[in-house]
């Protein structure tokens, strides 16, 4: 075949270099599901056709329906339902897929409830915090799938997502640190009292020193005395909360 031929009418171009061609009964079906312009009752039925394969290659093409939203938004939600509900009765040979999914996904509302419904506690712990490490804490063009994991970390508990999310204290988006904070708070370690002090000290934010005070006082917990004359410093520009010479926050 010339190199040119697969751009002739009716030809189908080659797979990609290294790529696994989809299984006869899951071409068609899944083509459907990608397509934001195909009819929306032909897309529901590609979508009851892979869900009754109940295989991981067919769950990965579910997978596409959750790149794209349409109008009316009930529609969207009711055909992302009946996608999410295919994914998971695969189980687990398809987190692998939603994994990679989550890579290059604008927004993780669907594979981390994927993740979570599949997956054991602790094997979702391991997921999230896999998830954590892969992003850094500088700028990001869209930053929504680290605030989302950093906001799922809150949910699970352990001395390793602690460290996890403390990291996220000194992001640079605003709304992550935010995030960051409540997810520390949820994890109740004393530890954190550190890190969360010292944010008190760079933090421009009003919303998140408040939110920082708030914890302080709903834990029972008090600044570390090695930090608490530059902890009070930073409570300048705090109106609703001040620091006790004993460490601990109330309200003004």
């Amino acid at each position: 075949m010339g190199i040119f031929d697969f751009l002739k009418k009716g030809s189908t171009p080659p797979p990609a270099k290294g790529a696994v061609p989809l299984s006869k009964k899951v071409a068609g079906p899944a083509k459907l599901v990608g397509d934001k312009r195909a009819q929306a009752y032909d897309r529901a039925e590609a979508i009851r056709q892979l869900s009754e394969l109940e295989t991981a290659e067919a769950a990965e093409a579910l997978l596409k329906r959750f790149t794209f939203t349409i109008d009316p938004s009930i529609t969207d939600q009711e055909e992302k339902e009946a996608a999410y509900e295919g994914v998971v009765r695969v189980g687990e040979s398809v987190v692998p897929a939603v994994l990679a999914f989550c890579k290059r996904a604008e927004v993780l509302t669907w594979p981390l409830r994927m993740l979570r419904a599949i997956l054991g506690d602790e094997a979702y712990k391991a997921e999230l915090l896999g998830l954590a490490e892969s992003f850094d804490t500088e700028y990001s063009r869209n930053v929504e799938p680290k605030l989302q994991v950093v906001a799922a970390l809150e949910e699970v508990a352990g001395d390793d997502v602690r460290t996890a999310v403390e990291r996220f204290l000194d992001d640079v988006n605003e709304t992550v640190r935010f995030h960051a904070v409540q997810s520390t708070f949820a994890q109740a370690q004393r530890q954190s009292t550190g890190p969360l002090a010292r944010l008190l000290e760079t933090e421009e934010s009003v919303r998140i020193k408040n939110k920082i005070c708030e914890g302080f006082i709903l834990k029972e917990w008090s600044v570390p005395t090695e930090l608490l004359s530059q902890t009070k410093k930073a409570m300048a520009d705090v109106d609703d909360f001040r620091l006790r010479d004993d460490g601990t926050f109330s309200r003004r």
